[in-house]
């Protein structure tokens, strides 16, 4: 049987140190596994895609103009409102097929020039027929370093045609909206001639533009001329502008006939500069008296009396080959 003694240890055997406590430590972690999870770079890469798609949509606006816009935006519509073969159109066509977006070829509407060098109006597939052998798109497309005189000269003629049919429609419902002058419609002609289109604005018995003996131009004859300036702004074509009187001699010791005609001529630029018309855009200003009468058989006929505006051609040349066909 074991005594105390026994459970005592050893003389010269070393001490067990005494046991210490154990101590458990719960850490509890906050809730920010959000910070450092990925949904973050989700949100970034959704916030980055709709920047990039915002200033795509920006850059086109600018880059484009507004028939490539619509032509734009008839791709985009479902296939039963469009008349359109979408198989042509830009963008994919199937696997591997289609043309790229910014392509011009792909819109339904190609470009044309309608000033000397410029391509800003839009031309439908009917209307891109060959002549001699060389067709409008393929002139369009040359630099114009290449073209040759006769090329240039055709697409100058082409334009100022283009020009003066868009200008003389614009002028005729400018009139038609305007009650005030819609009652001197009938004083108002387009004449196609040599020089250009010439805009004749005729006196007749009841109405004047221009009061007795004087270069002081009426209401509605200066409302009248203002309209046809405001169609002209815009248009590279040069302006000339002549004064006509009758054959009734006039001569207050200071003036003429001559001197009235050119004052009247003036007069009309003046109004035409003030709403807008450049005036590096006139060409000439002349006042020619009786000298070139409207209606010929009678000289003193009120009709004589006119104003006319004469819209030249850019290429002097192609308008005289033009004419003469």
């Amino acid at each position: 049987m074991a005594t105390d003694d026994d459970k005592k240890p050893a003389e010269g055997a070393p001490e067990s140190p005494p046991l210490e406590p154990i101590v458990k430590k719960k850490m509890v972690e906050g809730d920010h596994a959000g910070a450092h999870g990925g949904a973050w770079k989700i949100a970034l890469a959704d916030m980055m895609t709709a920047m990039m798609a915002f200033f795509l949509l920006m850059w086109l606006l600018g880059a484009t103009t507004q028939d490539q816009r619509k032509s734009i935006a008839e791709y985009f519509k479902p296939t039963s409102q469009s008349n359109v073969r979408m198989s042509t159109l830009a963008g994919p066509g199937g696997i591997g097929g289609g043309n790229s977006l910014m392509d011009p070829d792909g819109f339904p509407n190609t470009a044309k020039r309608t000033s000397f060098m410029e391509r800003d109006t839009p031309q439908s597939e009917a209307g891109q027929t060959k002549d001699n052998g060389t067709s409008k798109n393929e002139l369009n497309d040359k630099n114009p370093s290449e073209l040759s005189e006769e090329e240039r000269q055709k697409i100058a003629a082409e334009a100022d045609k283009k020009n003066f049919d868009k200008l003389e429609q614009a002028v005729r419902e400018k009139i038609q909206e305007n009650p005030q002058l819609d009652k001197i419609k009938d004083q108002v002609k387009f004449i196609r001639e040599k020089e250009g289109l010439r805009i004749e604005v005729i006196d007749k018995a009841d109405f004047s533009m221009f009061s007795l003996g004087t270069a002081r131009m009426q209401g509605r004859a200066e409302t009248l001329i203002q309209e046809v300036a405001k169609s002209l702004i815009g248009m590279p074509n040069k302006v000339a502008v002549r004064g006509h009187t009758d054959s009734l001699a006039y001569d207050d010791g200071v003036r003429s006939n001559w001197s009235l005609s050119g004052q009247r001529a003036e007069s009309t630029r003046r109004i035409m500069a003030g709403v807008g018309l450049p005036p590096s855009q006139f060409a000439k200003i002349e006042g020619v008296a009786d000298s070139a009468p409207y209606i010929p058989e009678n000289p003193a006929d009120p009709r004589n009396r006119r104003i006319s505006i004469t819209v030249l051609y850019q290429d002097t040349t192609a308008a005289s080959k033009n004419n003469s066909e």
